[in-house]
C-alpha cells in the first residue's frame, strides 16, 4: 500500500472497523481534496452561480476548511471573507438577501448555529430573508477543539425558531442536491453538515423534496431515523441486524424543521418499535422531535440514541465516535440492547 493509501485508510469515516478508529492525525486545514470526499460545498455553489447571478458566498476566515475557496476560485467578485465576525456576516448576509441577493455563509456550527443565534433567528428567520446558513463541521466531529467548537446543541436551538428551515446533509452528493432545492427555497435556512469525510450513502444525487425523508430501506420490526453523519451507520446497523432475522426500516430525516410526520407516523403504524440516532445532544435534537409526533400516537417502543446531556472529552473524533456508539457497531450494539429490553 502506498503512503497515500495508508494516510487515507486513517481518516475515519463512520464506519471502520479495528485500530484505525483511533488514528486521525491530519487537521482539516491542509487536508486534500481527496480526503474531504463529501466537501463538495464551494464547487456545487460556483457551479450554481454560474446560471444565478444572485448567489453570493461568504465565510468566516474559513475557505480552506470548508472549501468556500473552491467558490472563491471560480467567482472572487461574489465570495467574501468576513475574518473572525460570524455575527457580523450572519447580519451582512440579511442585508444581502434584503437586495435581492441568494447569499451562502458558511462556518463551524458552533459558531454559526449557536454564537449566531440571534442573527439566524432576528435578521434572517423573523423577516423571512433567503439567506442560506451553513454550518460545518457539527456535532463532535471536531474532536481535539473541544467544547467551544463542538455542536451539539444547534438542531434544538433551531429547530424552534419560526420561519426557519432546518435541514441536515447526509454526504456528498446528499449535499448538492440540497444546495440545488435551496436556491430558490422560501426564507432563511440552516443547512448542517459533517467533517467533509462522511462515507457515501448516495450513489448520486438522490430526488429531494425539503421537509420530505427518504426512506432507504424497508422493515418491520424496528425503525431507525438518523440524520446526516449517522444515517450510514444506521444503514449498516440495519444489515448487522439482519444477520439476527430482525427487519429494520431505515429513514433519512434530513430535514428537522419542518419535520415529516407523515414518515414518523407510518413508522409508528407499522414497525413495531422506533429508535432515533443522531450526532446530537439527545435532549432538544431528531429524538425530541420525533418524541413530540409520537406523544399524540398509540404507544409503542421508542429510543433517543445520541449523545448524553453533557459536554463530550476532547480527542479524536473516532474515538468520540466509539466511545458514544456512534459508528456503525455502537448503533448496532444500541439496537439490540434496545429490542432485548422491549422482549
Amino acid at each position: 500500500m502506498s503512503t497515500e493509501m495508508q494516510n487515507e485508510a486513517e481518516i475515519f469515516r463512520g464506519t471502520t472497523e479495528g485500530a484505525t478508529r483511533f488514528k486521525d492525525h491530519r487537521s482539516v486545514q491542509g487536508t486534500p481534496r481527496a480526503g474531504m470526499p463529501a466537501f463538495v460545498l464551494g464547487e456545487e455553489l460556483a457551479e450554481l452561480a454560474k446560471t444565478d447571478d444572485r448567489i453570493v458566498v461568504a465565510t468566516a476566515d474559513l475557505a480552506s476548511a470548508n472549501r468556500t475557496n473552491d467558490f472563491k476560485d471560480v467567482h472572487p467578485e461574489r465570495f467574501f471573507d468576513f475574518g473572525i465576525a460570524e455575527k457580523n456576516m450572519i447580519t451582512a448576509a440579511a442585508g444581502m438577501a434584503a437586495c435581492g441577493l441568494v447569499p451562502y455563509v458558511a462556518t463551524f456550527a458552533s459558531f454559526a448555529a449557536i454564537l449566531g443565534a440571534e442573527q439566524i433567528r432576528t435578521d434572517c428567520a423573523y423577516p423571512k430573508m433567503p439567506v442560506r446558513v451553513i454550518g460545518t463541521h457539527s456535532g463532535m466531529s471536531m474532536g481535539f477543539y473541544g467544547s467551544s467548537h463542538h455542536a451539539l446543541e444547534d438542531l434544538g436551538m433551531l429547530r424552534v425558531m419560526a420561519d426557519l428551515t432546518v435541514i441536515c446533509a447526509t454526504d456528498a452528493n446528499h449535499l448538492r442536491a440540497v444546495l440545488r432545492k435551496s436556491v430558490d427555497h422560501p426564507g432563511a435556512m440552516y443547512i448542517r453538515l459533517g467533517r467533509g469525510r462522511d462515507p457515501e450513502v448516495y450513489a448520486e444525487v438522490p430526488e429531494l423534496e425539503i421537509g420530505k425523508a427518504i426512506r432507504l430501506r424497508e422493515g418491520s420490526d424496528l425503525t431507525l431515523i438518523a440524520t446526516g453523519s449517522q444515517v450510514r451507520a444506521a444503514l449498516d446497523a440495519a444489515e448487522a441486524l439482519a444477520a439476527d432475522g430482525v427487519s429494520v426500516r431505515v429513514v433519512d430525516m434530513h430535514t428537522i424543521s419542518p419535520l415529516d410526520r407523515a414518515e414518523i407516523e407510518s413508522a409508528a403504524r407499522e414497525t413495531g418499535a422506533i429508535m432515533t440516532v443522531e450526532e446530537h445532544n439527545i435532549t432538544g435534537g431528531l429524538g425530541s422531535a420525533v418524541a413530540e409526533v409520537l406523544v399524540d400516537l398509540p404507544r409503542l417502543p421508542f429510543l433517543k440514541h445520541g449523545v448524553p446531556n453533557r459536554y463530550v472529552e476532547v480527542g479524536p473524533p473516532a474515538a468520540l465516535y466509539d466511545a458514544y456508539r456512534l459508528d456503525a457497531p455502537g448503533v448496532t450494539a444500541v439496537a439490540r440492547e434496545f429490542l432485548k429490553a422491549r422482549g
